[in-house]
């Protein structure tokens, strides 16, 4: 039997040899689940599929969060809290030389969680489900939490706070499109995609998720 079957997932050890505690597996199931939900979207997402890219087994996974639905909203939960956590982390860091404003640098920390595979694309899964009790309900207090940090963390006015809003959801519908495949060869993507990315462009074009290749 395979460690991805065992009895007891929970023991099993990591790559180091080490054991992991429970709560050590269930945060690699939710940055499995960060993956897969991105790609695949909650209705077209698994528990199966989770567990596999988490190598532990789908009993496993239903024992730990009980169902698709749980796991999902844990996985929103872990998405808001490390994008809010690097926001904060931006905010805390200094500029001595003025080169780097906090609007830059919240901006510049929001671009680097495209490194995160799935982060974006699940919490834009999250914005689309607002008819689901539950997942609606999570996603518009994640929503309204990301709006408090712009007007009671960065200080930011209702039309400033707004803009910086607008922006990041852009991206974000830039990454679910994957229309990073048309940068180059059609003008208007390419002249949006510089206007988005003025400082880190090379970069975002190395690290957004690409369509795959119909077969």
């Amino acid at each position: 039997m395979t460690s991805a079957t065992t009895a007891d997932d929970a023991v099993e050890p990591d790559d180091s040899g080490r054991r992991l505690s429970s709560e050590e597996r269930r945060a690699q199931i939710i940055r499995a689940a960060l993956t897969v939900f991105g790609a695949r979207g909650y209705e077209g997402a698994t528990t199966d599929q989770v567990a596999r890219a988490a190598g532990v087994s789908q009993p496993y996974v239903v024992r730990l969060f009980g169902s698709k639905e749980n796991l999902f909203l844990a996985t929103i939960e872990y998405a808001l809290d490390r994008l809010l956590s690097s926001f904060r982390a931006a905010l805390t860091e200094s500029d001595e030389g003025g080169e780097r404003p906090l609007g830059k640098r919240i901006g510049e920390a929001y671009v680097d969680l495209i490194e995160v595979r799935g982060l974006h694309q699940t919490l834009a899964h999250a914005y689309l489900l607002g008819s689901n009790p539950a997942i609606g309900a999570a996603a518009r207090q994640g929503f309204a939490r990301v709006w408090r940090f712009f007007r009671d963390d960065m200080g930011l006015n209702a039309e400033d706070a707004r803009n910086f809003l607008a922006e990041g959801m852009l991206i974000s519908t830039m990454i679910g499109l994957r229309i990073v495949d048309d940068y180059g060869s059609d003008p208007q993507i390419t002249e949006l995609f510089r206007a988005c990315f003025p400082n880190k462009l090379p970069h975002v074009l190395a690290v957004l998720p690409r369509s795959q290749p119909l077969r």
